[in-house]
């Protein structure tokens, strides 16, 4: 039931996109159709859920004060070194996701263009691990729960916003609001809606 708990408040409650406004570049500019943000929103969930559960073990077994005491070092703390270590491993499961798209997706590897790359350098990912530093989960699941359940939420997002960019496409749209304008009037809504969620108690 807790790890229930976490999954729904990391996707709705605590969502990177509405509540901390993490990783909004690549959320805004791959928003225009539906497919494209389909494919990064994947991606992005499939780095946090391999990343986040590898930063824990680093910050549990290696970087947080007495971490090292297994290997007879318990008053060094490492903790200075989390986030080049987080990056570092961002970066490498980052490298493995494009490469993959590229060889198998080549199409989507080509629309999603410079923000593909950019996982690597996105802050909702790094953010993600850095919570989990702060929030200093009791186990290896916990984490895992809340890696899911933060792609999740920043996957639902930005495919959101994409059907919606979509559909104004077609909307009259006063010329001086068409494109980042009323792009920026849906995300503000879209936040405000989301903020009804911060009223549960989970």
């Amino acid at each position: 039931m807790e790890n229930l708990s976490l999954f729904i408040k990391s996707m709705f409650v605590d969502n990177m996109i509405f509540a901390y406004f993490l990783g909004m570049c690549s959320y805004l500019a791959v928003s225009k159709n539906v497919k494209t943000a389909n494919g990064l929103g994947l991606a992005v969930i499939f780095v946090i859920a391999c990343t986040l559960p590898i930063n824990y073990l680093l910050n549990t077994y290696v970087l947080k004060p007495g971490a090292l005491a297994w290997a007879g070092l318990p008053d060094v703390n490492l903790g200075f070194l989390s986030y080049i270590i987080f990056i570092a491993v961002i970066a490498a499961f980052t490298q493995l996701v494009e490469m993959i798209v590229e060889k198998y997706l080549p199409a989507l590897y080509s629309s999603l263009g410079i923000y593909l790359p950019l996982i690597a350098v996105n802050c909702a990912i790094l953010g993600a691990s850095l919570f989990m530093q702060q929030r200093d989960f009791v186990s290896l699941g916990q984490a895992e729960v809340y890696a899911l359940g933060s792609g999740i939420g920043w996957y639902i997002a930005i495919v959101a916003l994409a059907a919606i960019r979509e559909k104004l496409a077609y909307s009259n749209i006063p010329a001086g609001l068409k494109g980042t304008g009323i792009a920026f009037i849906t995300v503000g809504l879209m936040g405000i809606a989301f903020m009804m969620f911060m009223g549960i108690s989970l």
